[in-house]
């Protein structure tokens, strides 16, 4: 099979922080419109916006941090290429902590004593890039069953989903126009009911487990539809 060369321009969208314009070191993914970026980067860009860096796109009104995640695919597309880029920034980040071994270390870095001086002794420290709380893969996952409640779509193939509780309305319909129209772009031409109520696009699914379905027997079914316009 012959050998395919891609341009590395042609990978900026994917790699690249559009923060700090450098390569995403800790992948973290916006839920709603699926932009990634620098996890240090994004949450601080976040404690004082709301919206995506990138498109704009309202993330959440008074919580954007719970609907952000890590994301291990596009981590693993820079690790692939850049093969060098997370041993030197465990070296980074096992430095910062020895200079500064007073400020908050969240992803529990092991930090050794310093050695007296005239002493050193070289020593190899395991340092653990991602901590696994990180993923949303620890979430409450709910089973999912997704219907067409319209004569103008179609039934999806892949009707039926697992995911986070933590998982919003404007989620699962980007994912509902991946599927029918191929464009993510389109989600906002649908609308999703639970029992006859209408999935605001900030409710997640636990709260629709807790209002609308009211722990009924799996799936919690939805359907969707064309949107409505009311002129």
């Amino acid at each position: 099979m012959a050998e395919r060369r891609i341009r590395m321009r042609s990978l900026l969208p994917i790699i690249q922080c559009r923060l700090c314009k450098g390569c995403i070191v800790d992948a973290t993914t916006i839920k709603e419109c699926l932009h990634s970026f620098c996890k240090s980067c994004l949450v601080k860009y976040l404690q004082k916006n709301r919206s995506c860096p990138k498109c704009e796109i309202l993330i959440h009104q008074s919580h954007p941090l719970d609907y952000i995640g890590h994301d291990h695919i596009v981590q693993k597309i820079v690790s692939k290429i850049f093969p060098h880029l997370d041993q030197d920034e465990k070296q980074r980040e096992l430095q910062y902590y020895l200079q500064n071994p007073n400020r908050p270390n969240p992803k529990k870095i092991p930090i050794l004593p310093a050695q007296p001086v005239g002493r050193p002794t070289p020593v190899s420290v395991p340092v653990k890039l991602h901590d696994a709380t990180d993923s949303h893969r620890k979430d409450k996952q709910l089973s999912v069953q997704l219907e067409c409640k319209s004569q103008t779509l179609k039934p999806l193939e892949r009707r039926y989903l697992r995911c986070s509780h933590h998982s919003t309305g404007t989620l699962i319909r980007k994912f509902i126009a991946a599927e029918l129209f191929d464009d993510i772009s389109r989600w906002s031409e649908l609308d999703i009911e639970c029992n006859g109520q209408l999935l605001g696009k900030d409710h997640t699914l636990q709260f629709v487990e807790l209002t609308c379905w009211r722990f009924r027997d799996p799936p919690l079914v939805l359907h969707y539809r064309q949107k409505m316009v009311i002129s």
